[in-house]
């Protein structure tokens, strides 16, 4: 991997990366798109089953893929200029190759003020959607870019599965999001998964609307983590009951992975 360094420029129109690569989406409402990731560093959660722990604190560098989905990665420094992410983003943008943009991390929202200022310039220049990933527990932050985001995929966190209990702050987001924007749930669980869990989520959505999309999303075995997905019983159980005040529950796993998409 060769390694560049790169200009940079103030702190407000600076951001910190993991990566920029273009890839299949395999998770969510948006399953098998084709989108461009921006991967945000740093995270103020530390969910158990978290398969992208490395993006948990900020790093010196990042790495950028120079042909969409050849994994050709080039490695520069942090923090990155807007412009530079921007031109970045126009060589991954290539005919009509890509559906939208996702946001992700770590937590996106952490880096708000820096996405405030950049969304309005992303959307001109590639006049694609952009799709939102956080965990859903910011709501003040989404609120400064709110009208910049065209879909919103929020992971409820369980406190059984990833340890954080964040259920004000889910409430607080999901009202933000609802109705003005497409927004779903995603719900990943394991065998350890408390149903008490699944009964409060529901009640937090159904209070919206619900008409929001739930998504049961089986947890994919990390290396060095002890987690089991849940048996197909549990799944057709847990799709069941929830449907009882949702109108939308689906169970899609970690397609990109089935696929060989790391």
């Amino acid at each position: 991997m060769i390694y560049y360094p790169v200009m940079t420029q103030p702190a407000t129109t600076t951001t910190n990366l993991v990566e920029i690569f273009s890839a299949i989406q395999g998770e969510g409402l948006n399953v098998g798109t084709r989108q461009i990731f921006i991967r945000f560093g740093g995270c103020d959660l530390r969910c158990y089953f978290c398969d992208s722990a490395h993006t948990w604190e900020t790093n010196s560098r990042c790495r950028i893929e120079q042909t969409p989905g050849k994994r050709d990665f080039v490695e520069y420094e942090n923090p990155v200029a807007e412009e530079q992410l921007l031109s970045w983003i126009r060589q991954q943008h290539q005919g009509h190759l890509h559906d939208s943009i996702s946001l992700t991390g770590g937590e996106p929202l952490l880096h708000a003020k820096f996405l405030k200022q950049f969304l309005p310039k992303l959307k001109e220049q590639t006049l694609l959607p952009i799709y939102l990933e956080t965990g859903g527990h910011r709501p003040q932050q989404l609120s400064l870019i709110l009208d910049q985001i065209d879909c919103i995929g929020m992971d409820m966190k369980l406190p059984s599965v990833s340890s954080e209990n964040r259920w004000q702050a889910h409430k607080d987001f999901l009202r933000r999001c609802s109705p003005q924007k497409d927004v779903f749930v995603k719900l990943i669980v394991t065998n350890q998964t408390h149903w008490d869990d699944l009964a409060k989520a529901s009640t937090i959505i159904a209070s919206v609307s619900r008409q929001i999309p739930v998504i049961l999303q089986p947890a994919t075995p990390v290396p060095g983590i002890a987690i089991t997905p849940p048996s197909a019983e549990q799944m057709l159980f847990w799709q069941q009951s929830l449907k009882s005040s949702l109108s939308a529950v689906r169970v899609i796993p970690q397609t990109h992975k089935m696929i060989g998409q790391l």
